[in-house]
């Protein structure tokens, strides 16, 4: 974690499509082994909901300072906390949601996604995170999220 305040929820998005932005909604229903309802990533895989900090989107705003929440295709976007040093097996409580989480960053697809093609770079690849959802729950921003410390 950092210094900037406790762990939260910035934004939750959806998409109809995969290889789309997501799309900015109030909140997201987390089914249990399902993943985001009426997200077209939700399969039941072990990539059920993806997760990207502020502070990752936040280093390329020098580059396009009108970064909005979904452009990298994450679901929830967070702040204060470094998902991408989280260890596979964390659990995150949101509410009464639970995620673990299954993997740390992605291979791009193809020649990347939209954003890399434009400025070269793209963090989901290195700094998003994937996780399944253990228990079901609803999640909107400003919720605080709880990390459970694993026993490594």
């Amino acid at each position: 974690m950092n210094d900037i305040g406790s762990p939260r929820v910035v934004a939750v998005c959806v998409s109809d499509t995969k290889g789309t932005v997501k799309k900015l909604v109030q909140e997201v229903s987390l089914r249990k082994n399902h993943g985001v309802i009426n997200d077209a990533h939700a399969d039941g895989g072990c990539r059920q909901v993806s997760l990207l900090a502020q502070e990752s989107v936040d280093k390329l705003r020098y580059k396009i300072p009108g970064l909005e929440p979904g452009v990298f295709a994450e679901n929830i976007l967070t702040s204060g906390i470094n998902l991408h040093e989280l260890p596979i097996g964390a659990k995150l409580h949101i509410c009464d949601a639970i995620l673990e989480v299954t993997q740390i960053g992605k291979n791009c697809h193809n020649t990347g996604c939209a954003i890399k093609q434009q400025v070269g770079d793209c963090v989901m690849p290195r700094e998003g995170i994937f996780a399944a959802v253990l228990k079901d729950g609803i999640v909107k921003p400003g919720d605080t999220i709880e990390v459970e410390k694993t026993d490594d």
